[in-house]
Formats: C-alpha cells, sequence, structure tokens
C-alpha cells in the first residue's frame, strides 16, 4: 500500500512538473494550465467593461469559481508531491522540509498568489476592482513554462545586489535633488517646491527623464540645477539597463555553458544513445536554445573529444604519430 501510494505521488509529481518529451500526460497537463492562465487574463480585462460586467456577471463568476478550484487542487497537489521530487536540491531533505523549502520557492509563491486574492475577499473588506485586477498576477504562473520568463528570474535573482545598488543610489540622488529644488524654488513656487516632500514628485519625473513638464522651475538658479539634474538623469536611467543588459548576457551565457557541459557528458563515452539524445535536446528547450544551436554544440563537443584522444604532438616536428 505505501509503495503504491509513493507510486501515485512521484507520477502526480511528473505530471505537475515541466513536461518531458515523452510524457503525454504531463504535456496535456501544461497546456491546460497555460490555457487556463491564458483565458484568466483576458477574463479580468473583459470584466473592467462595464458593459460586459453586467451583461456576463454569472459567467464570469463560474469560471472564477471553476479557475480557483483548479488552481486550488494544482497547488495542493504540488505541495503533497514534491515530496518525492527527484530534484538534487532536495536530496538531503525529509519529505516535510522539501514541502516547506518548495512553499518559499519564487514559482510556489506565484502559485498562491494565483488564489490568494479569491480567498482574500472572505477575510478582508477589499475593493471589488483592485481584487479583480489583483488576479493578473497569474499570469506570473506562466513562468515555469516560459524559458524567457524563467530567464527574467534569473537574471532578477543573480544581480539583486546590482539592483539593491542602484536603488539605493537613486533614492539618495531622489532627496537629495528634492531638497537642492526646494531651496532654489521654494519662495518663487511655496505651493509646487514648499517643502523637501513636495520636491520629491519633481524629483522623480526629472530623474527619470519623463518630464512631465506640469511643474517647472522658473528662477535662475532653478533653472541651472535643474539642467544639471536632467543630465544626472540620463546617467541613472542607464544604470539598470545596464545592469540588465550584462545579466541576461550573464544568464545566456551561463544556460549554453550548462547545456555544452551537459553535450561534453553525453558523448564522453562514444557513443549518443537515442535517449541521451532526447534528453538533450529536452534540455535544450528548457533552457531556451534553439534546436539548430544544440546540434551545433553537440557536433562541437564530438569534436572536443576526438582532440582529447588523439595522441600528442611531438615537439620537435609538431607532427602527431602516424602522420
Amino acid at each position: 500500500m505505501e509503495v503504491r501510494k509513493l507510486q501515485l505521488r512521484r507520477r502526480v509529481h511528473e505530471i505537475l512538473d515541466v513536461a518531458q518529451p515523452d510524457d503525454t500526460a504531463s504535456r496535456v497537463a501544461d497546456f491546460a494550465l497555460m490555457a487556463l492562465v491564458a483565458l484568466n487574463v483576458i477574463a479580468v480585462v473583459m470584466e473592467s467593461v462595464d458593459a460586459a460586467m453586467e451583461r456576463y456577471a454569472l459567467v464570469f463568476f463560474v469560471f472564477e469559481l471553476l479557475s480557483v478550484s483548479v488552481f486550488s487542487a494544482e497547488y495542493l497537489l504540488r505541495i503533497w508531491s514534491v515530496a518525492d521530487s527527484r530534484n538534487p536540491r532536495f536530496a538531503h531533505l525529509s519529505p516535510n522540509q522539501r514541502r516547506l523549502r518548495w512553499a518559499f520557492s519564487p514559482l510556489a509563491l506565484a502559485d498562491l498568489l494565483a488564489i490568494l486574492p479569491f480567498y482574500l475577499q472572505a477575510f478582508v473588506a477589499i475593493d471589488l476592482r483592485f481584487l479583480r485586477t489583483l488576479r493578473l498576477l497569474r499570469v506570473l504562473k506562466l513562468t515555469r513554462y516560459s524559458p524567457a520568463m524563467g530567464m527574467i528570474l534569473d537574471v532578477l535573482r543573480h544581480e539583486r545586489h546590482s539592483f539593491s545598488t542602484a536603488f539605493f543610489l537613486m533614492c539618495t540622488l531622489l532627496i537629495l535633488v528634492a531638497a537642492g529644488i526646494h531651496l532654489a524654488e521654494h519662495q518663487a513656487q511655496p505651493e509646487a517646491f514648499g517643502s523637501i516632500p513636495a520636491a520629491m514628485w519633481w524629483s522623480v519625473v526629472t530623474l527619470t527623464t519623463v518630464g512631465y513638464g506640469d511643474v517647472t522651475p522658473v528662477t535662475t538658479l532653478g533653472k541651472i540645477f535643474a539642467a544639471s539634474v536632467s543630465i544626472v538623469g540620463v546617467c541613472l536611467v542607464a544604470l539598470p539597463t545596464s545592469i540588465m543588459a550584462s545579466g541576461f548576457a550573464n544568464a545566456h551565457r551561463r544556460r549554453q555553458e550548462r547545456l555544452e557541459s551537459h553535450a561534453d557528458i553525453a558523448v564522453a563515452d562514444g557513443y549518443l544513445s537515442p535517449e541521451e539524445s532526447r534528453d538533450f535536446m529536452d534540455l535544450a528547450e528548457r533552457l531556451g536554445v534553439e534546436p539548430d544551436s544544440a546540434i551545433t554544440m553537440v557536433e562541437a563537443a564530438w569534436q572536443r573529444r576526438e582532440t582529447r584522444s588523439l595522441p600528442d604532438a611531438c615537439p620537435h616536428c609538431g607532427k602527431r604519430p602516424g602522420e
């Protein structure tokens, strides 16, 4: 009985996990969940149209109940089945520790956010329009199935220290710029720059180079200061952009190195079995690498293996034995 329960739990985990190429049930489950998330996004958008909401309120309500039921069952099944996960990170943990570790992972939090707004309304008085809009967070569930969205999370995780430094710099400059424009303009425009908190709106708009123009300096000192801040703002906006660009380049390099390492292991014994080839192409798909690039990596791995297997060249003539 215990063995059958273990097999069932492991099979549920395999179905709910990202599908393997030969696992039809898992692929069907993935596509069904992705379609349900997409339909939920469409439903939230249509509910913001008053005419559609008045006419199809019951349809939207029934669809929401169905969606929450499916997402809730999925969340509970994931917590139950993750105890038998074959993820190497969970190898040293007990079943309950695995569940706890998974519950605080980014993907699990995205699953929780998909159902939380519905249950939240039962305990907290909350505006229904805000609640419906909050349901758009369900789109985060697609991160599990999208290599592109997964790469974004990977970049944010690896570059979190750089982003925190950039954010600290932005907050510091925001306060300094608000204080400076307050000193320069508070007498000429007390309604807009009468205090540092009031001047922060102008600081944010100017430092981000948006420049709405609703509030502008009128004094000579204020204009000179605003021109200087605008130049600094261009550099400030480029800072997080450069961090993201560098992070994406590093993430792409890490994925390629991982795939190249997997290719080297697959051809190490001089034979690439159909199972190894299928596993390699599946990994390439999960990492967002094009099939042509993956095949090129396998060919390069074969060349590296052949080069390593050749005898060393003669230090005098530069020829290998037999040449």
